[in-house]
């Protein structure tokens, strides 16, 4: 009877708690600065510096396109790889997960109603990108399977961002050093994803190596293709999926090992 009592007190994914968790996700700054405010920034500026520069004015919605799908990866980046491992590293240093698990509040709970969150308030900010891209850029309108894939990728993108930034969080477990490492990869993957004023083409040969592990890299050089509905080679774009979803994968995996070791010598 005891433990049939101890069980329903047990919390589960719900309403209520996806909304606590959707107010915290709200309530960090760095969310709206980083994921929606320097994407939109970034936008703007880094289309008129290379729209000025074409000498065909046929090429300008090609150009604006690819340049609006690519720079749409700085939200997930930065909402959910930066936003919710600094956010997450700050409950760590308060002891908020073990709080959480004496009300009967699992790890692997509150990580669902976090996903659920974290994704809910990640598609009103492309939601809000996209107006803004519809409204003040000239954009190559999309094909249904173009969108689809859009939709697709930039939504398992995310995921393997929230993996990784879990990850981080959980084996560093200091804001200040959580956040310096999500910075370090925001950066890195802006840079070898072409973001940053080196596109792949111009890259060495040990960059482009690195360039073609990073979805990143595809979403800012390949993704028009598949946007307009063009034949593209899926392979490489998956085979660099599959090698940022293992590597954060088995980040999380020692990073959860070593929780629980800590927790059964305690």
């Amino acid at each position: 009877m005891v433990q049939i009592m101890k069980e329903n007190k047990r919390k589960t994914v719900s309403l209520s708690m996806i909304s606590y968790e959707l107010r915290n996700v709200t309530g960090n700054p760095f969310v709206h600065i980083f994921g929606i405010g320097l994407p939109i920034f970034f936008l703007f500026i880094i289309t008129r510096m290379t729209v000025s520069e074409l000498q065909d004015a046929s090429l300008i919605k090609t150009v604006s396109t690819t340049v609006f799908l690519g720079i749409s990866t700085l939200i997930p980046m930065a909402m959910i790889l930066m936003g919710y491992s600094v956010m997450q590293s700050q409950d760590i240093e308060k002891g908020i997960p073990e709080r959480l698990q004496l009300f009967g509040i699992e790890q692997h709970i509150t990580i669902c109603n976090r996903i659920i969150s974290e994704l809910i308030f990640l598609s009103s900010a492309i939601i809000l990108y996209f107006l803004v891209g519809i409204i003040f850029m000239d954009l190559q309108a999309p094909v249904i399977t173009g969108i689809i894939s859009y939709i697709f990728c930039i939504l398992v993108f995310s995921l393997i961002c929230f993996i990784l930034g879990h990850a981080v969080a959980t084996l560093l477990r200091k804001f200040s050093l959580t956040y310096c490492a999500a910075m370090l990869l925001y950066f890195v993957f802006m840079i070898f994803g072409g973001m940053m004023g080196l596109t792949y083409d111009n890259m060495s040969a040990p960059m482009q190596a690195v360039a073609k592990l990073l979805p990143v890299t595809y979403f800012n050089r390949d993704f028009y293709t598949i946007w307009t509905g063009e034949s593209y080679n899926f392979v490489p774009m998956l085979q660099s999926y599959l090698f940022l979803g293992a590597v954060s994968a088995v980040l999380l995996f020692i990073a959860l090992k070593r929780d629980k070791r800590k927790g059964n010598l305690s």
